[in-house]
């Protein structure tokens, strides 16, 4: 094996296998360090998104949505199904199934573009010289012209709530029960706690969330995330707020083990016992043996590499990308800067646009949102317009059944440029698509007016809601909103 390369990436996650395929496309010898492994201990591509976040999550909550849409929904569509029960360890196997499916799809693009795969762990040291350790044999030294790291993050682990085989579990975990628990405990109220929640939810579950922010979803739009929050309340979903968990008990022993969880919130100190505890409360980079300590790479105060608005660490020639640095933790915006840090080291100018990176809950109906929320405009003084359209008022939704949420824009009340754009509703995730687009090109609300729009869809929620913004909007009585 060559010790030298162009480009040696360590990690191979949604930001590090797309540096990694780009490097080699771009000429490079390009290689690439995953420590990631299967259940049978077997090298595994594509990171925690692909094997244990993104892609798993997401093959549960829409088998689940599809149970749950039989059991209350098909009714009202006109559709008998009796008898529907659910088969939650086939689930889980073809949850799998996707899985490798797509992890044996980045292998084969890796071999496809002719990128080594080192499985191993590496550590960088001055000079872009870096330490493989394979999971057999010796460590050599490697040195390369460019280093990238792409290490990836991992769940939080809290001390109140120490993780406990198959009874206090993190998101991982979460994702490997072969039965619906009856009583479920999820700590955090976040993107992970909800989506989970939504899963074991319509799976049977009776679910409590402990959030220890008095606020839900405060990261979100207020407008949308009271909407939600009222929306998954009358699903079935125990949202409480205000509520700091203190202390965990494992009781019992075997499949009859249960856990004692107490909490305090504004009142008083409270205990609940479930049969299972998610522990969901956000997740950390993970540097754990990255750094030498001659690497020349400094860490930002919460634990983050350092890096400039092109992904440079303060080390020459050495990058960092993906959820261990600055901005959201992301597969998507891990993939561009990716991207942009192969083509940069190629002489290319490629550009990270942190104001359009698109964010999405993939609850049902699914919460999506691209730029400024109102409540960041007003606090900074800024005068701008609204414009909404609710589902409910959209034809092809009330065709499908589907009419919970709305979508809401947010322009510049001088520039008319879009600032923001919120939405609640089915195929949410989907919909921002348009908005990104047209703020990646400086759009305004009027643009998104004049632009035709397919009859019927749901996207027309965002023509409407852009025309709302100037109290033009055809199907609802809407005044612009001046603030």
């Amino acid at each position: 094996m060559s010790t030298e390369f162009d480009v040696i990436v360590i990690g191979a996650g949604p930001a590090g296998y797309h540096a990694a395929i780009r490097a080699a496309q771009l000429g490079f010898s390009t290689a690439c360090i995953n420590k990631m492994q299967d259940k049978a201990g077997e090298p595994v591509m594509g990171g925690t998104c692909l094997n244990w976040g993104c892609i798993p999550s997401k093959a549960l909550l829409d088998a689940s949505h599809k149970f749950h849409e039989a059991q209350h929904q098909f009714a009202d569509l006109g559709i008998k199904v009796t008898g529907v029960s659910a088969d939650v360890p086939r689930m889980i196997a073809r949850k799998d199934e996707v899985v490798k499916g797509l992890t044996g799809g980045v292998s084969a693009l890796f071999q496809g573009n002719g990128v080594t795969v080192l499985p191993g762990t590496g550590r960088l040291h001055a000079n872009c010289q870096v330490a493989y350790q394979p999971f057999t044999g010796e460590e050599q030294m490697l040195q390369g012209k460019h280093v990238i790291l792409a290490p990836g993050s991992v769940p939080v682990e809290i001390p109140p709530a120490p993780l406990t085989d198959d009874v206090v579990v993190d998101s991982t975990g979460a994702l490997e029960f072969t039965d619906a628990p009856a009583r479920l405990g999820v700590i955090g109220a976040g993107v992970i706690g909800l989506e989970l929640g939504s899963v074991w939810n319509r799976l049977g579950s009776e679910v409590v969330v402990l959030e220890a922010l008095d606020e839900f979803l405060p990261m979100a739009d207020q407008r949308v995330s009271r909407d939600a929050q009222r929306i998954m309340k009358g699903q079935g979903l125990d949202i409480r707020l205000g509520a700091r968990v203190t202390a965990t008990e494992v009781r019992g022993r075997g499949k009859k083990r249960t856990v004692m969880v107490t909490y305090q919130d504004k009142d008083a100190e409270h205990q609940l016992e479930f049969d299972r505890l998610i522990v969901a409360v956000g997740r950390r980079p993970y540097t754990e043996g990255l750094l030498a300590a001659d690497a020349g790479v400094n860490l930002d105060e919460r634990g983050f590499l350092y890096v400039n608005d092109l992904c440079q660490t303060d080390a020459p020639n050495v990058y960092a990308v993906g959820d261990v640095v600055r901005g959201p933790m992301l597969a998507h915006k891990g993939m561009e800067e990716g991207v942009m840090v192969a083509e940069r080291i190629a002489g290319h100018k490629p550009l990270v646009n942190y104001e359009t990176v698109p964010s999405v809950i993939y609850t049902h109906p699914e919460i999506a949102w691209v730029g400024r929320t109102e409540q960041e405009l007003k606090a900074a003084g800024e005068n701008y317009r609204v414009g909404t359209f609710p589902f409910a008022a959209n034809g092809r939704a009330l065709a499908a059944n589907e009419t919970e949420g709305m979508v809401k824009l947010i322009a510049d009340a001088e520039t008319d440029r879009i600032l923001g754009v919120h939405v609640l509703g089915a195929q949410a995730s989907e919909i921002v698509a348009q908005a990104v687009i047209s703020m990646e090109f400086d759009a305004s609300a009027e643009d998104l007016g004049l632009i035709m729009f397919a009859h019927p869809t749901l996207s027309e929620g965002v023509h409407e809601a852009a025309l709302g913004a100037s109290g033009h909007a055809i199907h609802m009585v809407n005044r612009p909103q001046r603030k």
